[in-house]
């Protein structure tokens, strides 16, 4: 029985990971066609790097993916904290209607949020509805259910009682939030924060219906690539992209690690 689990997870992994290794192969193949391997280049590298179009495109991408992620973070950790401080009832309502956006199809939420701003826009007389606000606006919405999430279970963790100690020696509830409380659950904060960073940066579906031609992502330009034979250079791209949300989540799960870790040396030597 071992054996076949130690198979079905090797088939699981193999079915997830093979199509991104074939594509990081085809990205430093010097042929066009992925199933000849013709020769090592970094050619593909050399033109994605030049490319006037898709790199100002993948900066627009890593603007609203570091500022939608930081202002989810803030938004998130004080919504976490006051959800935590509402009765069970109410509490458990709260997060139900705050999992939504996560369990909800991107295509229904993308068309929600489009027909939203639309109507806005004919409300308030605007003639360029769709732009970079909106977008962000958008980014910021799906992205805070995940950073509620990350940060919750260090709240339900953290002893109530250091925050009232700190209050006790003469701390305000503000000082004693930045003293105390966000020292305890910065690992979740900081998980929460790498988790929305790269939701928003790989999201196509959501942005597609609320991007103005003023200011398009990348994979919505991506998404225009596909209509036709791929350049060589997109295989490039594709491996960075997948290198570094590969990084973020390696590096949000050592802050999970990290925080755990921490938190079971303070309890052993809480009981020495």
């Amino acid at each position: 029985m071992k054996r076949l689990n130690k198979v079905y997870t090797i088939l699981i992994f193999l079915f997830l990971y093979l199509p991104m290794v074939v594509l990081i192969v085809a990205s430093f193949n010097t042929g066009k066609d992925i199933t000849d391997f013709e020769g090592f280049t970094l050619s593909r590298y050399s033109e994605l790097f030049h490319d006037r179009t898709l790199l100002p495109l993948l900066m627009n991408s890593l603007k609203v993916a570091l500022i939608s992620s930081i202002i989810a973070t803030v938004m998130g950790t004080a919504a976490a904290i006051g959800i935590r401080k509402m009765s069970p009832k109410i509490r458990s309502f709260v997060l139900g209607v705050t999992n939504i956006p996560m369990t909800n199809p991107d295509i229904v939420t993308g068309v929600s949020l489009s027909l939203l701003f639309t109507f806005l826009g004919v409300l308030l007389r605007i003639e360029e509805v769709l732009t970079f606000w909106t977008l962000l606006i958008a980014h910021v919405t799906f992205n805070l259910p995940y950073v509620i999430l990350n940060i919750m279970p260090k709240l339900n963790q953290m002893d109530p009682a250091l925050q009232e100690a700190a209050m006790d020696l003469g701390c305000t509830p503000m000082k004693a939030f930045f003293k105390v409380t966000i020292h305890e659950i910065m690992p979740g904060i900081i998980s929460g924060a790498i988790m929305a960073f790269t939701m928003s940066l790989d999201d196509f579906v959501i942005s597609y219906f609320v991007y103005g031609p003023s200011f398009i992502t990348l994979p919505v330009e991506i998404y225009n690539y596909t209509k036709k034979p791929l350049q060589p250079k997109i295989y490039a791209l594709f491996t960075l992209l997948f290198v570094l949300i590969f990084v973020m989540m390696v590096l949000m799960n050592i802050f999970q690690a990290r925080g755990e870790k921490r938190k079971t040396d303070q309890r052993g030597r809480g009981t020495i």
